[in-house]
């Protein structure tokens, strides 16, 4: 299969985009498979509706079936005729969040999806993407889209065109190039089924946001303690991962350049991830940086790109350090454990 590859800007009143987003439209509505950019990582989309083309992401991916995907809407309104009921704190999450990256677990409308998007649940995962290009060919489409991240499974997410190519060319009908996502990391999953709304899954907006606009948020446990089963199915499995092992260290540069040094001494090529403030104390076969420390939606946004440069300089293990647990650095700190398979060095 020849992957299409639709070059576009972010300017949706451009007439000079519209042709190509009407192509791309058509291929979703067909069935066939279609990379975009959202404002947090690029997503494989597929018409939720069609069981054949959701089973098609899976295959392409080469994603758990047991792992549900998350549908994007292009109008809030669409979103009556695919669930059951919208509880009141939900509407007040849309109202405030959406467009943006926060996905709402609702009960499903009986019948509405294939098994394949729900991977069998009563309930389904649902977003409304701040990205105007997402949201013109979602609108186009006239369906519904379930896109989880652009990628092979396991692997970092993908931020740019270039990315999802590497992965996925060959095996999916098109990729809507509109340049480098914002966030860089996903959406935040926060189940509204239950008494109390429960993150799932820490993204782009914090624990702290969300009840500062509707009160009590929990957490779930299993993203809190090692021997708790995580909610999400998704969760339980290795995701965002170089292709050399990641080991984190909390501790100081010192401690970390200790542990760089014993592994250069056994002859090994060492990488160091790191950031802006501290690039510049580390001896080491390759450092790379990503972000600052004091706005840490930077090490978010560029940390992907990060773990697959490591790939391209190949080195046989790479040190990365660890980051607060406040707001974003929830979401920062889950997926580097992830990709560090909970492999952490702590000083002292």
């Amino acid at each position: 299969m020849k992957t299409k590859i639709w070059k576009v800007d972010n300017f949706v009143d451009n007439h000079e985009n519209y042709p190509q987003i009407v192509d791309a439209a058509a291929k979703l509505r067909d069935g066939e498979l279609v990379a975009f950019p959202t404002e947090t990582v690029y997503g494989l989309g597929a018409n939720a509706l069609d069981a054949q083309a959701v089973a098609d992401i899976y295959r392409a991916k080469g994603r758990p079936s047991d792992n549900p995907l998350i549908v994007h809407i292009g109008h809030k309104n669409q979103l009556n005729g695919l669930v059951e009921d919208i509880p009141a704190l939900a509407q007040t999450l849309m109202n405030h969040f959406w467009p943006g990256p926060l996905t709402l677990i609702f009960n499903k409308k009986e019948g509405m999806f294939p098994d394949t998007v729900t991977a069998g649940l009563a309930t389904v995962a649902i977003r409304m993407p701040d990205h105007p290009l997402a949201l013109q060919l979602i609108q186009e489409s006239g369906c519904p889209v379930a896109a989880p991240s652009a990628n092979l499974s396991g692997k970092p997410s993908p931020t740019t065109a270039e990315h999802v190519a590497e992965d996925l060319s060959g095996r999916i009908a098109g990729i809507v190039d509109g340049g480098a996502t914002g966030v860089g990391l996903e959406s935040t999953v926060l189940d509204m089924t239950g008494d109390v709304p429960l993150i799932l899954r820490p993204g782009g907006v914090t624990i702290e946001q969300l009840q500062e606009v509707i009160g009590p948020v929990e957490v779930d446990k299993g993203l809190l303690k090692e021997k708790e089963a995580p909610k999400a199915p998704g969760m339980k499995y290795k995701h965002y991962a170089p292709q050399a092992p990641l080991i984190l260290v909390d501790g100081s540069p010192d401690f970390l350049q200790s542990l760089v040094n014993e592994k250069r001494a056994e002859g090994l090529r060492v990488g160091v991830y790191t950031i802006e403030e501290h690039k510049d104390l580390y001896e080491a076969d390759i450092i790379l940086e990503g972000g600052t420390l004091q706005d840490l939606r930077t090490v978010a946004e560029n940390m992907y790109g990060v773990l697959r440069q490591f790939d391209h300089e190949k080195p046989d293990v790479i040190f990365g350090e660890a980051f607060p647990h406040d707001g974003i650095g929830e979401a920062i700190m889950n997926r580097l454990l992830k990709a560090a398979s909970g492999r952490i060095i702590k000083e002292g």
